[in-house]
């Protein structure tokens, strides 16, 4: 059973990934009110980044955003980059992904793929199959707040929280993105049709 803190704790991280639009800055003090009643392995990171959002001036803070995730690959919020490359086997995966939500019964919107770390956050708010996939992707969480790291990016501690939020990564995991950190993700190129739709999630 999802302990009853879990889908407000996706849901923040979810908020403090997203692109620092106005409707998502409204939702920073909704968020900060929110932290004391998590786990403190998972608030306080997210505190972190909560805090830096609002002290932060609009205009920087999203020029920053868009240079660490829209031209970084290393920093990418979409899943399945790290384990597919940009290959046919991520046309495949991506079709998987699509199809946990529609088994859920909610729909990906916004134009963003189904592996979009924001969005699988909020379907793990409202469904146990995104916990799944947030497992079954360790290793691209662990890859990406080891490139955040690196960046000295205030983000890493958004993606350190949803990690905190996870079963601890087995020796097999960490070996495995070990491996990928060393060689990089498959590099074949193909032109890849878009699966959609992600941002935030919506009930049918």
């Amino acid at each position: 059973m999802t302990p009853n803190w879990r889908p407000i704790a996706a849901r923040a991280a979810s908020l403090l990934l997203r692109y620092p639009d106005d409707a998502v800055l409204s939702a920073v003090p909704i968020i900060s009110e929110a932290l004391p009643a998590l786990p403190a392995a998972v608030a306080e990171p997210l505190h972190v980044v909560a805090g830096h959002r609002s002290t932060t001036e609009t205009g920087p803070l999203r020029t920053a955003y868009v240079e660490l995730f829209d031209f970084r690959r290393r920093a990418s919020l979409h899943l399945t980059y790290y384990t597919c490359g940009d290959t046919r086997k991520r046309g495949e995966a991506l079709a998987d992904f699509a199809a946990i939500y529609k088994h859920a019964g909610l729909e990906i919107i916004d134009g963003e793929l189904p592996d979009y770390l924001p969005a699988v956050l909020d379907l793990a708010a409202e469904h146990e199959s995104g916990w799944q996939l947030l497992r079954d992707n360790r290793i691209g969480l662990d890859l990406l707040t080891a490139s955040l790291e690196k960046d000295g990016s205030v983000y890493r501690h958004a993606v350190d929280a949803v990690r905190a939020m996870l079963p601890p990564a087995s020796p097999r995991d960490l070996a495995a993105a070990a491996s990928l950190a060393r060689s990089g993700p498959p590099a074949e190129q193909v032109g890849l049709e878009p699966f959609g739709l992600v941002n935030t999630s919506g009930r049918r």
